[in-house]
């Protein structure tokens, strides 16, 4: 076998894993199978250590560990609890609730990442609307589905846009100012589809769901102020020369010094498998770019359509975020294509982030969510979230094309 036929039956047994969310027979889940064609392809000599260590975006991984402490303070001193119990314990009506677990989560995720934020208020979420007599399903729908859009407002959202804010080097203001509008499109569409799939049906069915509620965490006001202290000078440092990495490196530092919370308390709530994660694929998407197929593709795609615009990044998107996944797929785009200009990284941005609703499997943020909820006692099927999903995911992918079409993208 050919080195670069090695390099391509890793890639294609990598990506298949990314896909299917496992290996059959094996209980290797994403972060294990990228790790395990990571040192395959050490392993077989088709990288080197040097070449690992070039493939590897460092500042990215920076920024998403920095991002992670800042959200740790936040669920460390119960805020996302305290946020969960009072959403579910309003005596509010079902379509207010719902109103009111979008903004949350949607708002959240613009600034504090939106897989800490689904993982923390899930629990929570469930055992307050269990307590009410509502069916926490369409809520849980809505909570991913505004973690998702929402995250799509600003280059600190999510994974995949801290890749392309790093790759392409673009300023936090600017990429709000561009898609700030599509993410709260994005939000209604997650709100209008919800409430009219769901009228009439929130309250529990007469079968229950079995689980019992976890006591609320109580709300540590000091360490909370500290938490939107940090937000607030993180994002006056986004308005100064500092270098994103740099600012949230000295964010997070500033967050670890505490008499409150131990360095292992707010470290235990980093998620170590999503870096782990990035750092696997970026060898793994970086060799198989070496081999110029990708490149190659999307060249010849790009000609046929007269460069590379929303036409083609539409339905990329919407097809890799639902099957590899949205983070490997925005690996994949950028290792081939390392210079595209603003316009064309804050559109795949957002389709990228947008196209994580159509099913379950398309962000990791929805299984995060089926997973938590599971825990509590509440079954969310691939049937439940897709009946949502996929209205409201093709209404925001036609608002976003629409406002890019305004703003004068190429298509």
């Amino acid at each position: 076998m050919t080195m670069h036929a090695y390099v391509i039956a890793v890639f294609a047994a990598v990506y298949a894993g990314m896909a299917l969310g496992r290996w059959p027979g094996l209980r290797l889940d994403r972060t294990g199978i990228a790790l395990l064609g990571a040192l395959a392809l050490y392993a077989g000599t088709s990288v080197t250590g040097p070449d690992v260590l070039a493939a590897i975006d460092f500042p990215t991984l920076f920024i998403l560990f920095g991002l992670m402490i800042l959200s740790a303070q936040f669920a460390a001193c119960g805020f996302y609890d305290w946020t969960a119990q009072r959403l579910a314990s309003s005596d509010a009506s079902p379509a207010k609730i719902l109103g009111f677990v979008i903004l949350t989560g949607g708002g959240l995720s613009a600034i504090l990442a939106n897989d800490v934020v689904v993982f923390a208020m899930t629990p929570m979420l469930c055992a307050g609307l269990l307590r009410r007599g509502l069916d926490p399903r369409p809520y849980l729908i809505g909570l991913a589905g505004a973690a998702n859009a929402g995250s799509a407002a600003t280059v600190i959202g999510n994974p995949q846009n801290v890749l392309i804010g790093q790759v392409g080097d673009l300023d936090f203001w600017r990429f709000l100012a561009a898609c700030a509008v599509p993410a709260l499109i994005g939000l209604a569409a997650v709100y209008g589809t919800i409430w009219i799939a769901w009228r009439q049906r929130f309250a529990l069915p007469r079968a229950g769901v079995s689980g019992s509620p976890p006591a609320p965490q109580p709300l540590d006001r000091w360490s909370l102020g500290k938490g939107v202290v940090a937000v607030v000078v993180l994002l006056g440092l986004f308005l100064s020369p500092v270098a994103q990495a740099h600012a949230v490196l000295l964010v997070a530092g500033f967050l670890l010094v505490s008499r409150r919370l131990a360095t292992r308390q707010i470290l235990s709530l980093v998620d170590w498998h999503l870096l782990v994660l990035f750092a696997a694929l970026f060898v793994v998407t970086a060799a198989f770019a070496a081999t110029g197929i990708t490149a190659d593709l999307l060249a010849r795609a790009a000609d046929a359509g007269d460069g590379i615009g929303i036409a083609i990044i539409s339905p990329l998107t919407l097809a890799g975020s639902n099957t590899i996944g949205n983070v490997p797929l925005v690996m994949l785009v950028l290792q081939a294509m390392p210079h595209l200009d603003a316009d064309t990284l804050y559109a795949l941005a957002v389709f990228s982030t947008l196209a994580g609703n159509l099913f379950l499997v398309g962000s990791f943020a929805n299984l995060i969510v089926v997973e938590r909820a599971a825990a509590a006692g509440v079954k969310l099927s691939f049937a439940d979230h897709a009946r949502c999903g996929v209205p409201m995911t093709l209404l925001s992918f036609l608002g976003a094309g629409a406002w890019f079409w305004v703003a004068g993208a190429a298509f």
